[in-house]
C-alpha cells in the first residue's frame, strides 16, 4: 500500500497512541497516556488510531524501527514484532526453517523444546493482546453515544462507524492467532471496564465460537468484496479467515467442519479474484499491485513503517553475502530451510517449478549444500530467496539505502482458498466437487510451471498427502506450515521427521505437548486467571 490512506497516516499516529504497557502488566487493562478526549477529539484522531490498529501487525512502537515500544521489557526488534514472532512460531518449528543464530532460546523453536520462560514466546503472547487492547479502546470510543457527545456527525460519523467492522475483524484475527498458537487466551472486549479487574481466560473451543460469531456478525457490515482500498479488510478477508478457521476446526474444537471450509473458500473463489500470472511478483516490493490474488496484506513501507520485525526481517535474515539478490544492503546470515522443504521440489533451480526460489549465486542447491551438518553454519541448508525488496517494474524502492523493506505480507491469497477447497473436499466435505478441486490444484501448478499443461496432475494423484506437499510448495515461508503439520498429525510424531527436528541431526519425534506453545509463566504470575497447557 505505497500510496493508500492507512499507510500515509502511519507517521501521524505516533503522537496519538493511548496505550502503554510493560512486560509485567501485559494481562492488565491498558492505562492511558493521553485522555480519550485528547485522542478522539476529531475525525482525524480516529483515523490515526485506526492506522495504529492496522499498523500493530507491521510495526512495534511509535518512533520508527525502535524507541517508544508498545511492549516494554522485551527486545523491540526480535521479540515484540508480530510478523517476526509469527514466523518463528509457524515456520521455525518446521521443516521450512532453521536458524544459525544463538540468540537466547531461538534454537528451541526448531528443536521443539520451548518452555514457558521463553522470551520470544512472551513477546508473541503479548503482541496480539496489545493489538486487541487498542482495538477494544477504538470500539469503546466510536459508539454512537461517544460520537454524539463529541459532536461528530454526518459523513464523518458515518465513516467512523463503517470502520468498526474492520476493527472487529482485526481483533478476531488476533484472537485466531492466540487460539492457533497457544490454544487459550487472555480475553477482553470493549465491554470490559478499563482497569477494574484482571481479564478472564477463554479456552480454544470458546475462542473458536467467539471468532466464528464475530466474523459472521460483521460479514454484511464489511465493505463488499474487492471494493475496499488495498491494505484494509473487506468481506473477502472475513470469508478467508472463516475458511481457514473451519479447515482447522477439528484441531481447535474436536469437531470437523469440512463442509463449512468448502463453503467459505468457494465464497472467496467466486468473489472476483484471479491468480496473478507471475508467482515471484507476489513477494516483491511492489506486490501492492497484485490485488487480483492478494485478499488482505499487512502493509510494510521502507520509509513510513520501518521495523526490524516486518518483511525487513524476511529479506535480511535469509540473506548472507548474497544480500544484493534480496534487494537489500546487508545480510544477517540467519534463516534457511531443511532438506524437508528441498525434497518437495524435484528441481531446486526454479527452471521447472518457478516457486522454487532458492539462492544459487553464493549458496548452491546441490544435495551436499542443502544437507545441514552444523545448524550454526549458515552455509549449510537450503537458502530461501522468496522475499525480495526489488520492484518488478524496475523502479527504486522507497528507502534509498534499501535496508528497509517495501514488501507487503499477504495474509490471505486466492491460492490458499484453492488448497482449502481441495483438502476439505478430499476429507469428505459436502458441496465439494472432486473435478473442481482437481482443476483448482492444476491452476496453481500451471502458474508455477509457466503455463505448461504437462504439470497437471490426474485425479488419482490428488490425495491428502499431495495437497500437503502442494501447500508447502505454494505457501512456504508465509506462516502456514506448523498449522498444516499439526492438522495432519505430523508436527511432533515420528511419522514425518526432517533434519534437526527435536534437536537431532536425523530428526526425531517429540512430546505431543509441543503442538501448542506454553502460556508464558510471567503472564500467569501477573494474572492468576490464566491456566497452562498440559505438559508445561
Amino acid at each position: 500500500m505505497k500510496n493508500m490512506s492507512i499507510k500515509n497516516i502511519l507517521l501521524a499516529f505516533v503522537a496519538m497512541v493511548m496505550i502503554s504497557s510493560c512486560s509485567k502488566q501485559l494481562d492488565l487493562f491498558p492505562q492511558n497516556d493521553l485522555t480519550s478526549e485528547d485522542v478522539y477529539a476529531t475525525p482525524a484522531g480516529y483515523r490515526q488510531v485506526l492506522a495504529k490498529i492496522y499498523g500493530g501487525l507491521a510495526t512495534t512502537g511509535n518512533v520508527g524501527p525502535a524507541g517508544a515500544s508498545d511492549i516494554q521489557g522485551l527486545d523491540e526488534g526480535s521479540q515484540s514484532p508480530f510478523l517476526r514472532g509469527f514466523f518463528n512460531c509457524q515456520e521455525l518449528t518446521t521443516d521450512e526453517a532453521v536458524v544459525s543464530w544463538n540468540d537466547q532460546t531461538i534454537k528451541d523453536f526448531h528443536n521443539l523444546s520451548y518452555s514457558s520462560a521463553d522470551p520470544f514466546l512472551k513477546g508473541m503472547y503479548a503482541r496480539p493482546i496489545y493489538n486487541i487492547m487498542v482495538a477494544n479502546e477504538y470500539l469503546r470510543e466510536s459508539s454512537d453515544a461517544k460520537l454524539a457527545a463529541r459532536k461528530i456527525s454526518g459523513a464523518d460519523a458515518t465513516a467512523i462507524k463503517a470502520t468498526r467492522a474492520e476493527v472487529r475483524f482485526l481483533r478476531a484475527f488476533n484472537y485466531w492467532v492466540m487460539m492457533d498458537l497457544f490454544g487459550r487466551s487472555t480475553f477482553i472486549t470493549e465491554a470490559n471496564e478499563v482497569g477494574t479487574t484482571l481479564p478472564k481466560e477463554r479456552t480454544r473451543a470458546e475462542l473458536f465460537t467467539y471468532i466464528e460469531t464475530e466474523l459472521k456478525a460483521i460479514e454484511t457490515e464489511l465493505k463488499t468484496v474487492r471494493t475496499v482500498e488495498y491494505g484494509r479488510v473487506d468481506q473477502g478477508a472475513a470469508w478467508a479467515l472463516l475458511a481457514r478457521l473451519y479447515l482447522n476446526a477439528q484441531v481447535y474444537t474436536g469437531t470437523a467442519r469440512w463442509t463449512d471450509a468448502i463453503t467459505y473458500a468457494q465464497k472467496v473463489i467466486t468473489g472476483g479474484y484471479s491468480l496473478h500470472s507471475n508467482y515471484r511478483e507476489l513477494f516483491m516490493a511492489d506486490n501492492d499491485k497484485r490485488t487480483s490474488e492478494i485478499i488482505y496484506a499487512i502493509t510494510c513501507d521502507g520509509l513510513r513503517a520501518r521495523s526490524y520485525g516486518n518483511t525487513t526481517f524476511f529479506i535480511h535474515a535469509a540473506a548472507g553475502g548474497d544480500f544484493a539478490d534480496f534487494g537489500t544492503n546487508q545480510g544477517w546470515f540467519g534463516y534457511r530451510a531443511t532438506k524437508g522443504l528441498a525434497d518437495k521440489f524435484p528441481d531446486l533451480t526454479g527452471a521447472t517449478d518457478r516457486r522454487a526460489m532458492f539462492t544459487t549465486s553464493l549458496y548452491g542447491t546441490s544435495a551436499s549444500q542443502i544437507q545441514i551438518n552444523d545448524v550454526s553454519d549458515f552455509s549449510n541448508g537450503l537458502h530461501v530467496a522468496k522475499w525480495r525488496n526489488i520492484r518488478s517494474d524496475g523502479q527504486a524502492v522507497s528507502d534509498p539505502t534499501t535496508y528497509w523493506s517495501d514488501i507487503d505480507f499477504p495474509v490471505f491469497r486466492l491460492a490458499e482458498m484453492y488448497l482449502i477447497y481441495a483438502e476439505a473436499t478430499l476429507r469428505g466435505g459436502t458441496g465439494g466437487d472432486a473435478a473442481t478441486a482437481l482443476s483448482y490444484i492444476n491452476l496453481l501448478r500451471r502458474r508455477a510451471h509457466s503455463g505448461n499443461a504437462s504439470a497437471d496432475i490426474v485425479s488419482s494423484q490428488l490425495t491428502l498427502a499431495f495437497v500437503l506437499d502442494e501447500r508447502a510448495r505454494e505457501l512456504y515461508w508465509e506462516g502456514h506450515r506448523r498449522t498444516d503439520l499439526v492438522r495432519y498429525g505430523l508436527l511432533t510424531t515420528g511419522t514425518y521427521v526432517w533434519p534437526w527436528k527435536g534437536g537431532v541431526a536425523s530428526g526425531t519425534a517429540v512430546d505431543s505437548k509441543y503442538n501448542l506453545f506454553p502460556v508464558p509463566a510471567s503472564n500467569r504470575t501477573s494474572n492468576p486467571n490464566l491456566t497452562q497447557n498440559p505438559g508445561f
